[in-house]
């Protein structure tokens, strides 16, 4: 039995986060959890939308699932997300991009996986304003967090039998910064000779992804540059609505969809679960739990081709329990 912490967030986090637990349940996974609520919804109690606890519980079990939740605007509140990468340094995020049956979108090809350095860049936040008129931002890389996101993609590659890792830059212009981590990647590349190493500038890949993504196969980019590419590579797959992703460290993992806590929709019981649904089968996978989580992917991937029991979001006009129970039901 593993215990994982639970952040079912806020919005339509708790929804989508009972779907997604009852399908863990039905399915056999050997969990427990360790509920800790964060988010918008705790800060008038406890004053922050991420409580101490949380981070302690996270660094306790070492793995959690986490739901959306939202930072407040214009409150003062740092990012959840932002802050829980950096108390738990999860220098790697981590975003496959591949198609799913039954899900329309312009390409069916798509198989690909995007490794963004999640520490420094221009998300280090070190900011100023200069005058009135002018304000800057310094962008930070180093060779410590170049070298290790590198070393995270060729092991990934590695480990589930991956051919090619592409190190994204802008290195023709920012040839200081973004010249140290293309140089890291190329160090690094030499270590895994049966992995083929290549590089692509940031504004070429985006240029080719909308063209011809099935040449892409692992991508490992700065902050910046991953945050960009990793929601424009969900689109080509069908929407952040059924992205997952994942925050890893050394020996901390937070699993959690890329979308929001979408209010609006709130306690309407239409939320489409997917998302987080394949961010705690990655998470199984991590956990040693594989034969659960591919029974679970089997049972989403029948659901979602079968097209009889979809959310409103993806073509369907079902509610999120019906989708759920639909994905209980293929489960064999």
């Amino acid at each position: 039995m593993q215990t994982v912490t639970l952040i079912p967030g806020d919005g339509i986090g708790p929804e989508i986060t009972e779907s997604v637990t009852r399908i863990l349940k039905e399915a056999g996974a050997q969990i427990e959890w360790d509920i800790q609520s964060a988010g918008s919804d705790v800060i008038e109690k406890e004053g922050t939308p991420l409580p101490d606890r949380v981070i302690e519980s996270i660094k306790k079990n070492k793995v959690a699932l986490k739901a959306p939740v939202t930072t407040p605007i214009g409150k003062g509140f740092r990012s959840v997300n932002v802050q829980l990468r950096k108390s738990l340094d999860l220098y790697a995020n981590l975003r496959p991009c591949k198609n799913i049956a039954g899900i329309k979108t312009r390409f069916d090809n798509v198989d690909l996986i995007i490794v963004r350095e999640n520490t420094e860049d221009l998300y280090a936040g070190i900011e100023r304003q200069i005058d009135e008129d002018t304000a800057e931002s310094i962008k930070i890389i180093t060779r410590k967090a170049s070298l290790r996101i590198a070393e995270f993609a060729f092991n990934y590659a590695i480990k589930n039998e991956r051919k090619t890792v592409h190190a994204v830059s802008k290195a023709n212009i920012c040839k200081l910064t973004d010249g140290l981590f293309l140089n890291c990647a190329r160090e690094i590349s030499q270590k895994y000779p049966q992995i083929e190493y290549k590089e692509i500038l940031v504004d070429n890949l985006c240029m080719q992804l909308v063209q011809t993504p099935e040449k892409f196969d692992v991508l490992v980019l700065p902050n910046l540059y991953g945050d960009i590419v990793s929601d424009l590579c969900a689109g080509l797959v069908g929407g952040l609505g059924i992205a997952q992703g994942a925050n890893i460290g050394e020996d901390t993992a937070v699993f959690e969809p890329v979308h929001g806590s979408a209010p609006d929709i709130k306690g309407q019981n239409k939320a489409n679960p997917t998302a987080l649904l394949l961010s705690a089968i990655e998470m199984l996978k991590y956990i040693n739990q594989k034969n659960i989580a591919l029974k679970i992917e089997r049972a989403l991937f029948k659901t979602l081709n079968d097209g009889k029991s979809l959310t409103f979001d993806i073509g369907g006009n079902s509610t999120t329990k019906e989708f759920t129970d639909a994905i209980i039901k293929n489960l064999i």
